[in-house]
């Protein structure tokens, strides 16, 4: 399981720890459960098939987790944040899938696929230069977090500061070390931070403040970052988050590429919906289908928290749709 696995399958934008399994049993847990209400009709069978793409989110039940550069507010100079929203700008959901593709899947480095993204999207070309001096750009310890740091340090070196990658751990350690300014820039994800920062203010139990709309998100990130030092730059059009995903084969006999044509066309006895052990009780999963788009599926298998167990059922027709991350490199970009 990713350290990435951080979202909304719990309270809103809660963060994922080794702990987010705990009371709800282990990932990989043998059997299916059957989902409370339960479902009528024929429902869509699983489909095998090699290819995976996620259905469209066309109801807006996840929150606005789009990648955005975190900057400690003391070096936040307009010409480091401008350098550091060229990744932002050049950043969407379909390449992010490819940039993660290229090293979790092609096995290349991420500073590798780094330096090919930034080449191919002309990242450093016109960079205007800053004030110099080093900047310590943290990155947690996933790929796709060790990816978007070697982007951020490809521009801040082009913009004249002295950059360096260090990977940190979770996000209770590296946070504090951003504010105090131990470490200066870290890719972050919108409404997962604007939930840590809220609940770190506010407590466990704080009114969520991040929703689907990016434009709010953002907004009380920033607000909540002006209280503890922290800066932000422009939100990319990429996001990793939860996501629902199906074979292409399925979605081609079904003829189904919206959560809404799911719904409509799937809810029944025959589907089978996969993923982490806590999802049947969550608003960001099994819930949230439930209450958003009235799906019904005829059974729940009980796997892992958007993990290879789950993308294996998928592509073994022994599950017609599962949790995954959007962002995941093992997806067909469309």
């Amino acid at each position: 399981m990713h350290a990435r696995t951080r979202l909304a399958i719990g309270a809103v934008g809660a963060l994922a720890t080794a702990g987010l399994l705990t009371g709800c049993g282990e990932a990989g847990s043998s059997g299916t459960d059957a989902p409370e209400p339960a479902a009528s009709g024929q429902g869509c069978a699983p489909v095998a098939g090699d290819e995976l793409i996620v259905l469209t989110d066309d109801k807006l039940l996840q929150n606005s987790d789009n990648v955005i550069p975190a900057v400690n507010a003391d070096v936040a100079s307009p010409q480091l944040v401008a350098a550091l929203d060229r990744v932002s700008a050049a950043l969407d959901t379909p390449k992010l899938i490819q940039l993660n593709k290229a090293v979790d899947v092609d096995r290349k480095t991420p500073a590798v696929a780094a330096a090919e993204f930034a080449t191919a999207n002309d990242l450093t070309t016109g960079v205007e230069k800053g004030s110099g001096g080093t900047i310590t750009v943290g990155a947690a310890n996933f790929s796709e977090s060790q990816t978007l740091a070697e982007l951020y340090k490809i521009v801040l070196i082009a913009a004249g500061y002295q950059a360096e990658v260090q990977q940190v751990g979770s996000r209770e350690l590296y946070e504090p070390a951003l504010e105090k300014g131990e470490i200066q820039v870290f890719p972050e994800y919108a409404a997962t931070m604007a939930e840590f920062l809220n609940t770190k203010a506010n407590g466990k139990d704080a009114p969520p403040v991040s929703s689907p709309d990016l434009d709010e998100t953002v907004a009380a990130l920033k607000a909540a970052g002006a209280k503890v030092n922290l800066a932000f730059g422009s939100p990319s059009a990429a996001q990793d988050q939860n996501a629902f995903a199906v074979t292409r084969a399925f979605a081609d006999k079904y003829d189904v590429r919206t959560l809404s044509e799911l719904a409509e066309k799937c809810s029944g006895q025959e589907t089978v919906l996969a993923g982490p052990p806590e999802c049947p009780q969550r608003p960001k999963c099994q819930v949230g289908l439930v209450e958003v788009y009235d799906f019904k599926a005829g059974s729940f298998s009980s796997l892992d928290a958007a993990g290879p167990q789950t993308k294996n059922a998928l592509k073994t027709g022994v599950a017609s749709v599962g949790l995954v991350l959007s962002s995941d490199g093992a997806l067909a970009a469309g």
